[in-house]
């Protein structure tokens, strides 16, 4: 994966990519999409576009109908076991939807994927509060289930950056957030492109402040329009 990441090749290329759920359910068709190392790339579009979906294909979450999604050089739907399990390693996910252990600590929701990656407990300690710093967040010892649900997504990022990832895939992340924290998330997305991650973000809003070196695209009728 380093040589890709250290070429001119896209980190996340999709190729004439379709998804449908059944025969009567298309949701994406024909989609093409190049993301390089140190891009950050926002997916516009209303509500039931196949963002959602989208995201889900890029993070390696779903297989696409037909079509390619290559990540870190691999064509997705052909990894399996461990091989799939060391690509999402090298991710970080944000899902529509927070998904936190409700009855642990935010600082262990946090710490859970650098353990997972095999680091000791006191380094993913040590990560998980710095990633948690970077987004001003000082609940790391309340339980998740007592966060209110713009902190949970803030929480969701903070665990999403821990293993400091090759690829960042957030799924309305400023949603619930006030325009101060939605400035600290775009701001903190925005840093991590520079230092040359790939970004892509999905958002059914209008996105107040966004860097200027995004690269917008609307999802429309279940293709990417510029």
């Amino acid at each position: 994966m380093a040589s890709v990441a250290d070429s001119d090749e896209p980190f996340v290329h999709l190729q004439d990519v379709a998804l449908q759920y059944g025969p009567f359910r298309p949701v994406l068709r024909g989609i093409t999409l190049a993301i390089r190392r140190g891009e950050f790339v926002l997916v516009a579009g209303g509500s039931g576009t196949g963002k959602s979906s989208l995201l889900r294909l890029v993070a390696t979450l779903q297989r696409p109908s037909q079509g390619e999604v290559i990540v870190g050089g691999a064509r997705t739907e052909r990894l399996r076991g461990t091989a799939l399990a060391a690509l999402r390693r090298s991710l970080g996910i944000v899902t529509q939807l927070p998904l936190l252990l409700p009855d642990c600590t935010v600082l262990q929701n946090v710490m859970l994927p650098a353990l997972v990656s095999g680091l000791a407990p006191t380094e993913a300690r040590a990560r998980a509060h710095a990633a948690l710093a970077r987004l001003q967040l000082t609940c790391g010892e309340a339980l998740a289930s007592q966060l209110s649900v713009g902190q949970q997504q803030l929480a969701c990022l903070a665990r999403a950056i821990v293993n400091q990832p090759a690829l960042l895939v957030v799924d309305e992340p400023t949603a619930h957030l006030d325009v101060e924290s939605t400035q600290r998330v775009l701001q903190l997305l925005e840093q991590f492109a520079v230092a040359g991650v790939a970004v892509l973000m999905a958002s059914q809003g209008n996105v107040q402040c966004l860097p200027a070196r995004a690269r917008r695209l609307v999802l429309r009728d279940g293709q990417l329009y510029e």
